[in-house]
C-alpha cells in the first residue's frame, strides 16, 4: 500500500510539471519504475498506459482553460502516433543510449535559446501573429517526438515543445497545452504497440492505477496555472526545466568525475533563478505599461 501511494504521489507530481512546463510526466515516472527493477519496455508500456487517461484528463483541462491550438494539434498527431507506434515496437533494439546524449545537446541549446527568446525578443501580441507549422515541418516534428517518447518513456513533451516554443508566434501557455492534448493520440498509439510486443500479462496494472490516479488529479490545477502564470515566466521556466533535464543526461554521460556535478547543478540552478527574476520584473513592468494605459 505504502509503494502505491508512493506512486500516486509521483503520479500527481510528474502530472502537474507535465501539465504545466509541457514535459516530464514520462521522464520522471519512468525513471522511478526503473529504480524499482522494472525492465526499461515494461517501465515504458506502464507509463504510456497510465498516460492513457492523464493525457485524456489533461487535454480536456487545456481545452476548458483555452490553452489549446487545434490546428497544431491536428497536424502533430497523425506523425507522431505512427513514430510512438514504431518506437514501441522495436524498442528493445534500439541503441537508445548511444543517441540519447546527442539529443540531449539538441535540446539543450534550444533550452538556451527559449529563455533567451522569452526574455529579449517575446512581444506580448504575438499569439495574434502566430501561424501553424507546414507539413514539412510537422510531420518530422511529430514523428520523430512519438519516437522518442515511446522508446525513451518520455519524449514527446521534452521534444515537441521546445521546438513549437522557438517558433516566432506561439506563445508558452499554447505550447504546453497542445503539447499535452496532442499527447493522448501518442499514448494510445504507444501502448498498442506494447500490447503487440509485449502482450499485457506483464504490466503491473497495481502500479498503473496509482500513477492514473495522481495525474488525473493534477491534469486541471496544472490547466490553470498554465492560464495563470505570464508569458514571459512561463517560457523562462520552461525553457530552464528543458536546460536541467538534458544537463543531467549529459552530466551522467560525458563527465565521469561526479564530483563536478553539483557544482554545474547549482551554476545552472543560480542561472535560471537570476532569469526568472528578470522575468518577473519584466512582466510587472508590462502590467504597468499596460495600467497607465488604460488611465491614461
Amino acid at each position: 500500500m505504502k509503494k502505491l501511494m508512493i506512486l500516486a504521489f509521483i503520479g500527481f507530481f510528474a502530472q502537474l510539471i507535465d501539465g504545466a512546463l509541457g514535459m516530464a510526466y514520462g521522464v520522471s515516472s519512468s525513471t522511478l519504475l526503473l529504480t524499482f527493477g522494472i525492465a526499461p519496455a515494461v517501465a515504458s508500456a506502464s507509463v504510456h498506459l497510465s498516460e492513457v487517461v492523464t493525457t485524456a484528463a489533461s487535454g480536456v483541462s487545456h481545452i476548458k482553460f483555452g490553452n489549446v491550438d487545434k490546428k497544431m494539434v491536428y497536424r502533430l498527431i497523425l506523425p507522431g502516433s505512427i513514430g510512438a507506434f514504431l518506437g514501441a515496437c522495436f524498442l528493445s533494439n534500439l541503441p537508445g543510449d548511444l543517441v540519447k546524449p546527442y539529443v540531449s545537446s539538441f535540446l539543450l541549446l534550444l533550452g538556451i535559446y527559449v529563455i533567451f527568446r522569452f526574455l529579449f525578443q517575446f512581444q506580448t501580441d504575438e499569439e495574434k501573429q502566430s501561424k501553424p507549422l507546414s507539413l514539412k515541418q510537422t510531420i518530422p516534428l511529430g514523428f520523430i517526438a512519438g519516437f522518442a517518447d515511446a522508446t525513451g518513456g518520455g519524449g514527446w513533451g521534452p521534444i515537441a515543445t521546445p521546438i513549437l516554443l522557438t517558433k516566432k508566434g506561439m506563445t508558452a501557455r499554447k505550447v504546453i497545452g497542445t503539447v499535452d492534448t496532442s499527447e493522448f493520440a501518442i499514448a494510445v498509439s504507444a501502448t498498442l504497440g506494447f500490447v503487440l510486443s509485449l502482450g499485457w500479462e506483464q504490466v503491473n496494472w497495481l502500479w498503473v492505477g496509482a500513477l492514473m490516479l495522481g495525474g488525473i488529479v493534477a491534469a486541471p490545477i496544472a490547466a490553470w496555472l498554465v492560464r495563470l502564470v505570464p508569458a514571459h515566466l512561463m517560457g523562462v521556466l520552461v525553457g530552464g526545466f528543458i536546460i536541467l533535464v538534458n544537463s543531467r543526461t549529459l552530466l551522467n554521460t560525458w563527465v565521469e568525475n561526479h564530483s563536478y556535478h553539483p557544482l554545474i547543478y547549482g551554476l545552472i540552478m543560480l542561472s535560471w533563478a537570476v532569469s526568472i527574476l528578470f522575468a518577473v520584473k519584466k512582466t510587472v513592468k508590462i502590467q504597468e505599461n499596460m495600467d497607465k494605459a488604460v488611465e491614461g
